[in-house]
């Protein structure tokens, strides 16, 4: 029998507070009066084309999925996901929103960060990593532990400086050129040492050339741009020294640090 209206709202706000406004299977919203807007969902619809209609058999890792909105999308279509989820109440808000739709055989949730993948040998169809990367302190470290993680497509977002992506970057650069950093066209990643929105968990802010770029180096190749700030990515060849950089510092770790 269906609960009563009343009692659902207090089950829900029991749960809160909800960053992500999820539309139940009975109708009822999370967060109908989040101060975004029907978040994610009018950012999801912007994304939807571009994401695979049939993921049956995919494997998909959600970085810092929160409630679990993408990662419930991605598992509609048949993909089966792990969503990793540092804050203990979003990982029970996603966790019970599983259980809503009746999908947790496809959707899996555990707490963890982007780092765990440093002692991690899984692979994955699709990384969704979208929210995460400009609070985290060490954002190239994470790109690079993503693309080893990825075999197909990764989704990436993050906070951005204004302005759209400009100009051709050298490839080579002489000591005496350096003027060129200043230029509007060169790749730039703006450090916030305190806070940005009363959060001081925002750390980078790039602009979209230090995106792209950052990408690049990291061995992805940017297919899409669907929304603002949102880049759909196929895993291509990772440059060598990337991947040399990423070879010595793994053998630095200890493995005491526990895998997802």
């Amino acid at each position: 029998m269906r609960q009563p209206q009343v009692s659902r709202r207090a089950q829900i706000d029991s749960l809160g507070p909800w960053f992500h406004n999820l539309h139940l299977p009975d109708g009822t919203q999370t967060a109908p009066g989040h101060r975004f807007g029907d978040f994610p969902s009018f950012k999801w619809e912007k994304l939807e084309e571009t994401v695979p209609q049939d993921m049956q058999g995919w494997s998909v890792l959600d970085i810092g999925c929160n409630a679990g909105f993408y990662s419930l999308q991605l598992a509609r279509r048949g993909a089966h996901v792990l969503g990793l989820e540092i804050e203990p109440l979003y990982l029970r808000q996603a966790r019970w929103i599983a259980q809503e739709y009746e999908l947790t055989d496809r959707l899996e949730f555990v707490e963890g960060d982007v780092y765990q993948l440093i002692n991690s040998q899984r692979k994955f169809d699709v990384v969704w990593f979208t929210g995460v990367f400009y609070h985290l302190r060490y954002p190239a470290l994470a790109l690079d532990l993503v693309r080893r993680a990825t075999t197909r497509y990764m989704m990436f977002q993050s906070m951005t400086m204004p302005g759209p992506a400009t100009g051709e970057v050298p490839t080579d650069l002489p000591l005496d050129g350096r003027k060129a950093m200043l230029e509007e066209s060169w790749p730039k990643m703006a450090f916030i040492e305190r806070r940005v929105a009363g959060d001081d968990s925002n750390w980078w802010a790039p602009n979209a050339t230090c995106v792209e770029a950052m990408l690049r180096s990291a061995g992805f190749e940017v297919i899409a741009r669907p929304e603002h700030e949102f880049y759909w990515c196929k895993a291509a060849p990772v440059p060598k020294p990337s991947t040399g950089d990423l070879q010595r510092l793994l053998g630095l770790v200890n493995n005491r640090s526990t895998p997802i």
